[in-house]
């Protein structure tokens, strides 16, 4: 125990030099993100987290494992959700988690030079060998956690995307439109769905005119989607017509057995809201 907390003291006298020594060995034309940041707010900031790893670190040679990982668990948060380093490829902060460990164990070896009484081989190699396995699992759980918060924002704008790829237009009297545009997938159908419903009922509509129009593509199971649309308008008190179905969707359409028989269609807005169909 004397000698992991002697190593303990020695990692803290060289933290501000490893942050240096790391910082100053940077590659800028070979590297990206944070770390070929010129902005000298970012710089400050890479370097004081980089400072406050060091300061966990020396605390891996006198904590049991659980409890280490218990105390830097925080600083992994902050980097896995940090937006420098989200904007950062994931490769490079391996990388410089990589350059950092080997500074680790070129400090290990001075300190092993350095100490009066011999290090045993076994304990040497026990240093090393924690060394490299926390560093490989705090390398791990950045990369997990970057990864979790880009597919949050990936599914925020999805969500975004998906909302204003349905649009509900009110015109008047309680009426609205729909106009779809493009192809439609399982996952934007089913956002249409719930959009559509939850605004009607928002906006009190009464008559919802579902466009067609710019709509190229239609098979089984887009058709079942805008029966189903239908459906739990009506279920809701919504009476709804579908506008400007192209003569290439309805020739498809007859092809695959889909039946519009059942279902209020006009070719034109006007004509539906004029009450026209056919």
């Amino acid at each position: 125990m004397e000698s992991n907390q002697a190593l303990h003291d020695f990692l803290l006298q060289k933290a501000e030099v490893l942050t240096d020594e790391w910082y100053n060995s940077l590659n800028q034309h070979d590297v990206s993100g944070v770390y070929a940041a010129t902005d000298s707010e970012v710089i400050d900031q890479l370097k004081a987290q980089n400072y406050e790893f060091h300061k966990y670190m020396r605390q891996l040679f006198i904590l049991e494992r659980d409890e280490f990982f218990k105390q830097i668990n925080g600083w992994i948060v902050n980097i896995g959700r940090d937006p420098q380093h989200l904007n950062t490829p994931t490769h490079e902060i391996i990388r410089e988690f990589m350059r950092v460990r080997e500074q680790y164990l070129d400090f290990l070896d001075d300190f092993i030079l350095q100490q009066e009484t011999p290090v045993s081989r076994d304990l040497e190699n026990q240093w090393k060998r924690l060394l490299i396995e926390v560093f490989d699992e705090i390398m791990f759980k950045v990369s997990e956690e970057k990864s979790n918060q880009l597919n949050k924002k990936i599914d925020h704008q999805r969500t975004v995307i998906n909302e204003l790829s349905s649009p509900l237009i009110q015109l008047s009297n309680e009426r609205a439109l729909l106009p779809l545009v493009g192809n439609i997938d399982t996952e934007r159908a089913s956002a249409i769905l719930e959009n559509t419903l939850r605004n009607c009922t928002e906006e009190n509509i009464d008559v919802l005119y579902i466009d067609l129009s710019g709509v190229y593509l239609v098979d089984t199971m887009v058709a079942q989607q805008i029966f189903q649309l239908i459906d739990s308008l009506q279920l809701i008190g919504v009476s709804s017509t579908v506008v400007g179905i192209r003569p290439e969707i309805a020739q498809t359409a007859v092809q695959l057995g889909v039946d519009f028989r059942n279902v209020t269609t006009t070719a034109t807005l006007s004509q539906a809201m004029a009450g026209q169909s056919f």
